[in-house]
């Protein structure tokens, strides 16, 4: 069974630090491109970051130089360091992976279920001011 469990999320104070982490299982994570969406109450999906199997990273607009994205192949697990956060990033944080191509991966999407093949249950981050 392919699982992708996130974990990390909570609430913290404006100008604070959170490290996402993702581990997957049931398929063969080195062979898939993985990545972070997020979603905030009755506003759609977009990426956060993502990276793929040789380490080529992307990044949202609204979070570059705020955000680092990194794989552990050994460990199966991706991460997703975010520091200077602000309201505006609360979100519910979802994990995805995918082979398809990531210099053509959507920025944004209806809902945190498409254009990847496997997507996690999602991990709550709320920033207060």
């Amino acid at each position: 069974e392919v699982q992708l469990v996130e974990s990390g999320g909570g609430s913290v104070q404006a100008g604070g630090s959170l490290r996402l982490s993702c581990t997957a299982s049931g398929f063969t994570f080195d062979d898939f491109h993985v990545g972070w969406y997020r979603q905030a109450p009755g506003n759609q999906c977009d990426l956060v970051s993502a990276i793929t199997t040789d380490g080529k990273t992307y990044y949202g607009d609204s979070v570059k130089g705020r955000v680092t994205v990194s794989r552990d192949n050994a460990k199966n697990t991706l991460y997703l360091q975010m520091s200077s956060l602000e309201p505006e990033d609360t979100a519910v944080y979802y994990c995805a992976a995918g082979r398809q191509r990531l210099d053509r991966i959507p920025y944004r999407l209806n809902q945190c279920n498409g254009y990847m093949d496997y997507w996690g249950k999602g991990t709550l981050v709320t920033i207060s001011s």
